[in-house]
């Protein structure tokens, strides 16, 4: 018998900005969307800038330049919101 293992891919495919939220899709086909809000600099940024993105880290990042805010699918998928919102409440 055979068993077929998927095998994840947590690099970033694409990067999406979808009303209110922050969506990101990875080279194994699966979608993170997150609140914008979670990310202070990305919500108060005009969309030229947002849309101004890079994959980074090999690939498991994403780095806006001209924010100055880079972002890591391994925090996207834990759920895991900017320390500066946290220092904000």
């Amino acid at each position: 018998m055979s068993i077929l293992a998927l095998k994840a891919d947590e690099r970033v495919k694409t990067v999406r900005f979808v009303e209110e939220l922050l969506t990101v899709d990875l080279m194994d086909g699966r979608v993170i969307s997150v609140p914008l809000a979670w990310y202070p600099r990305l919500a108060a940024a005009p969309l030229p800038s947002l849309q101004n993105w890079q994959i980074s880290g090999g690939g498991y990042g994403i780095h806006w330049p001209d924010l100055d805010e880079d972002l890591s699918t391994e925090g996207l998928l834990r759920g895991a919101p900017s320390p500066e919102l946290r220092r904000q409440k």
